[in-house]
């Protein structure tokens, strides 16, 4: 089932989206399903009709998980750890489907990482690995967006991943899935720039949930992005960036300068 946030001009709403490619319908839900459940109201609506937002919005936080790929992570020089590499990005950095990326006056080289993300169901802590899945709301797709000459000048990242808009999520949650060994695709202005499974994690989903949770807790709409294959690069105002995760969809975004 896919869950969709999306309005028509007036409060934002959730629908659940239906229908053959090019030719979808989106079904309004009463209220928020991850507190309220998939309730229909019986509207339908034309998906072409309205204007799709970030499926969620993160109680408290976006944790990034770094260097979960190994070829990504000689990319940039550095080595494979032995645990996962934790990260927050904060929830004001999130935006959705065809909103701008802001690219920061800070910063001369902002970049794309495209990402699996996992929305949390309900509030967890120390969760063992065989009882992921029961925390496990659904998934979308994340573009992890850094400016990379700060994180390599600040010596920790949270200004490098934290500017707002950059955290692009959507364009809904598949709430069925087997994220296994799905493609992962990014193509700046069409061309593509990375190409990956999700099978070559080096910590898959389980094993996040349960590390993750060790240490704190996660609330629902809590979002874990996953890592990003290698491919990584740079982005300038004016280019389109789109992220595909198979099995979930595309999301678009275009990059814009901050006047």
């Amino acid at each position: 089932m896919r869950i969709a946030r999306y309005t028509t001009g007036d409060d934002p709403v959730f629908g659940v989206v239906g229908g053959s490619e090019g030719d979808e319908i989106v079904a309004t839900l009463v209220g928020d399903p991850l507190y309220a459940g998939v309730e229909l109201t019986g509207e339908q609506l034309s998906l072409a009709d309205v204007r799709l937002l970030a499926p969620v919005i993160p109680r408290s936080k976006v944790v990034g998980i770094g260097r979960n790929y190994a070829e990504h992570a000689a990319e940039l020089g550095n080595d494979v750890p032995e645990q996962p590499l934790v990260f927050l990005k904060p929830n004001t950095s999130v935006v959705g489907p065809f909103d701008p990326i802001v690219y920061p006056g800070q910063s001369a080289d902002v970049q794309f990482e495209g990402e699996l993300g996992v929305v949390i169901g309900r509030i967890c802590r120390d969760v063992p690995a065989e009882k992921a899945a029961d925390v496990v709301y659904g998934y979308t797709v994340v573009n992890d967006v850094t400016a990379r000459d700060l994180q390599r000048s600040d010596g920790q990242w949270a200004r490098a991943k934290g500017f707002d808009s950059f955290c692009p999520i959507g364009p809904w949650i598949e709430t069925e899935l087997d994220v296994g060994d799905l493609a992962i695709t990014t193509t700046l202005n069409g061309e593509v720039r990375q190409d990956g499974r999700t099978s070559l994690m080096l910590f898959k989903v389980p094993e996040l949930i349960a590390y993750v949770t060790s240490f704190t807790t996660l609330l629902p709409g809590d979002v874990i992005a996953t890592g990003t294959p290698a491919g990584v690069g740079p982005m300038q105002p004016g280019d389109a960036v789109a992220v595909t995760v198979e099995g979930i969809g595309t999301l678009a975004n275009r990059v814009v300068s901050r006047d």
